[in-house]
């Protein structure tokens, strides 16, 4: 498949999908958004991909918000409405996509970029990145999930303080406040997410989707419908191939050969 705007390589059972807009450093539009969307559906239908990491082209950027241009156009509120809808989706699509996806964030994340990192599943980022919610400064709030998700991950009152301000934190605050989950040099960034994709691709690949959903529908309920969703699942992957050949792999003391059954 064509695409204008993405970059998709493949090393394995992991796909690299790149943002590719360097000299807008990776500003979001509807052409981007639209066609991340794509790129997700069909590595989503490839079985071969077990792992995705998104990033962004240069060193500069992952993306660096919206594009200004494109909000300018936005001449009534239904406009607006239906632009946020559209970049909600690709946000939910990631979020639920049945395979982990790793955000290697490799400079500015900001705006509708960090609400796109927010719906990975692993953040690392480079000791160069500069995260934020800067939608305030245009008197805007976030569009594309920052309002919901970016409290969930840090917290209701350290959510306001970033989404108030509009302010940047770097990489390491961004650790600190639970954003992201490991930091590294710029020049590492690649190698770490490529290597912990590897792992994740080991996996069995049917174990790795009911993880994620459990995961994602318990955070969303109260503890005890969580925990009867995760029984659920948990019966469910007891009666998988996979399940018998992990559980026979230890006992023979080998790496188990998952099929994803």
């Amino acid at each position: 498949m064509a695409y204008e705007f993405v970059l998709i390589d493949r090393e394995d059972n992991t796909a690299i999908l790149t943002i590719n807009r360097p000299e807008k450093y990776n500003a979001l539009n509807d052409e981007v958004v639209t066609e991340i969307g794509r790129a997700l559906d069909e590595l989503a239908a490839d079985d071969e991909v077990h792992v995705i990491i998104i990033t962004g082209a240069g060193d500069k950027a992952f993306v660096s918000g919206a594009d200004i241009g494109m909000l300018l156009d936005l001449k009534s509120s239904p406009e607006g409405v239906a632009n946020s809808r559209r970049g909600q989706a690709v946000t939910l699509k990631i979020e639920t996509l049945p395979k982990p996806v790793i955000a290697a964030l490799n400079g500015f994340t900001l705006g509708g970029g960090l609400e796109f990192a927010m719906a990975c599943d692993i953040r690392i980022a480079a000791d160069t990145a500069k995260l934020g919610q800067p939608e305030m400064n245009l008197g805007l709030s976030p569009g594309y999930g920052g309002t919901q998700r970016l409290p969930r991950i840090v917290g209701k009152g350290m959510a306001k303080l970033l989404i108030f301000t509009g302010d940047m934190i770097d990489a390491d605050q961004a650790l600190r406040i639970g954003l992201v989950e490991k930091v590294v040099p710029l020049a590492e960034l690649m190698d770490e997410a490529k290597a912990l994709a590897r792992k994740l691709a080991k996996m069995s690949p049917l174990t790795m989707a009911v993880a994620k959903e459990t995961i994602n529908l318990g955070m969303e309920v109260d503890l005890e419908r969580g925990l009867s969703i995760e029984s659920l699942e948990f019966g469910v992957l007891c009666m998988t191939e996979d399940c018998q050949e992990g559980c026979s792999a230890f006992l023979e003391k080998r790496k188990p050969e998952f099929k994803g059954r």
